[in-house]
C-alpha cells in the first residue's frame, strides 16, 4: 500500500502520521491508475534544429554523401518529432546538394513543423516538414522553439 514505487502525480502519504492500526481503504475508493510509458504528445510544433552532417556522413564513399544526407535529415527528423511522416522541402534538398554529391555542406540548420495531416485516410496523424533557415554562422546556436503565428 505504503511502496516507494508510487505514480509521480500523486504526493505518496505523509510519513510523520501513522494510519490507525487495522484501517483498510473503503470499498467505494478506486485506486487511480497510473499512466506508465504514454506516448509523446503529438501537438503542432516547430522548432530549430542545427544538424552536423560531416559526423553522419564520416566514411560515406563520394558517390553516396548527399543521398545519404537527405536520409540522414529524415532520420532526424523522425527521431526529434517523432513521426514516420517526413518531408523535405525543396530549398534543404537544393542546399544540400548545392556543392555536388560529394561535397556536402559541414552543417545545416533545419526548421522542423510538426502538422497534422489533413488527408483523412491517411495512416499517421501527424508529419514533419523539414525546411531550410540559412545561417552567416553556426557558432552558439541553440535548438530553438518557433512560435506559431
Amino acid at each position: 500500500f505504503g511502496s516507494s514505487l508510487s505514480c509521480p502525480s500523486r504526493p505518496a502519504p505523509p510519513a510523520s502520521s501513522p494510519a490507525p492500526p487495522l484501517a483498510l481503504p473503503a470499498a467505494g475508493m478506486a485506486k487511480v491508475a497510473c499512466k506508465k510509458g504514454g506516448r509523446k504528445s503529438q501537438e503542432p510544433v516547430t522548432r530549430d534544429y542545427t544538424i552536423h552532417l560531416h559526423k553522419l556522413l564520416h566514411k560515406i564513399q563520394f558517390k553516396k554523401r548527399a543521398p545519404r544526407a537527405i536520409r540522414e535529415i529524415r532520420k532526424f527528423a523522425a527521431k526529434a518529432m517523432t513521426t514516420k511522416d517526413v518531408r523535405i522541402d525543396t530549398k534543404l534538398n537544393k542546399f544540400v546538394w548545392s556543392n555536388g554529391v560529394r561535397n556536402v555542406p559541414t552543417r545545416v540548420r533545419v526548421r522542423m513543423s510538426r502538422k497534422r495531416n489533413e488527408d483523412e485516410e491517411a495512416k499517421e496523424k501527424t508529419f514533419t516538414l523539414v525546411q531550410h533557415v540559412p545561417v552567416e554562422s553556426f557558432k552558439n546556436l541553440q535548438t530553438e522553439t518557433v512560435r506559431d503565428d
